[in-house]
């Protein structure tokens, strides 16, 4: 019975955050499209990034149509197989999506409050006894989708340089997105749980309580199809940096992830102490 209530439990956040297995537009004839990761719902996704586009169709000439993936493995997927124009992603599928096909043209990375770094957060109910990571011995703990940085992969190897490994847990589950962990731990499925800056600020009101911070890692970026003409590269380029010039480009920014102040430049090796991490998740049989 308990097993039955909690696969419901799963199934309900699923439901509410629109995010079971629902996808943006495909790309039109003579559109760029725009893909993004499904790190929230659907919808939040689109009412987040089609500001964006739409500032890009006017600097581009162009349309541009946001296209959300139905899981983060698909959207490394048409990454690396060139059937998007211009993706956004985490850190951790920027570096698993070169591994595996190659480096791409690079664009910018988010800079939030100045600095284009980013940090995770393991949390619990602010009335829970789950005081450091040791403790998560014999507790329920909820990590996100597997391929991300923050609630997946980055707290896993804190937990394994805790000593913590996934046998050490009662129990641990996927539930798909950093806001499906923070309402499956405010709602008592889980005693902790993974997840990002951003939905801790949010949720952090309601009960939630972090008892652990990762180190920085760099932002998320934006990168463009390998055969994207250098003039297209240059043009996305200088109108990513030019957001933070006019009020209504810091409003876009803002509103992708609050805090953001602007797109910065971006290089592979700024992810080089991520891939350590990965490196090291590796070796223990975490992909």
């Amino acid at each position: 019975m308990r097993r039955q209530a909690h696969r419901f439990f799963l199934l309900m956040l699923l439901i509410m955050s629109g995010s079971a297995a629902q996808a943006g537009p495909w790309q039109n004839e003579g559109s760029i499209v725009l893909a993004v990761h499904p790190y929230i719902s659907f919808t939040e996704l689109l009412k987040r990034y089609q500001p964006l586009a739409d500032y890009l169709k006017d600097s581009l000439g162009s349309e541009v149509v946001v296209r959300i993936g139905r899981d983060y493995r698909e959207h490394i997927s048409f990454i690396g197989k060139d059937k998007v124009d211009i993706a956004y992603l985490g850190p951790a599928q920027y570096v698993r999506m070169v591994d595996k096909y190659g480096n791409k043209p690079l664009l910018a990375r988010l800079e939030i409050k100045g600095a284009p770094v980013f940090h995770g957060y393991l949390v619990t109910h602010r009335s829970s006894g789950v005081m450091d990571i040791e403790s998560l011995r014999g507790r329920r703990f909820a990590f996100g989708d597997p391929a991300s940085t923050m609630s997946h992969l980055v707290p896993r190897y804190m937990l394994l340089e805790a000593g913590i490994k996934a046998e050490d847990l009662r129990d641990y589950q996927f539930l798909g997105s950093h806001k499906n962990v923070a309402l499956g731990v405010l709602a008592g499925a889980f005693d902790a749980g993974a997840v990002k800056e951003e939905i801790f600020e949010l949720y952090k009101d309601r009960g939630l309580r972090a008892f652990a911070k990762s180190p920085p890692f760099s932002e998320h970026l934006f990168v463009a199809r390998s055969d994207a003409p250098t003039d297209f590269v240059q043009r996305v380029r200088a109108a990513l940096y030019r957001l933070s010039d006019t009020p209504e480009g810091r409003e876009i920014l803002n509103g992708i992830k609050q805090g953001t102040t602007a797109m910065a430049p971006v290089t592979d090796t700024d992810y080089d102490n991520l891939r350590a991490v990965l490196k090291q998740l590796s070796e223990h049989g975490i992909e």
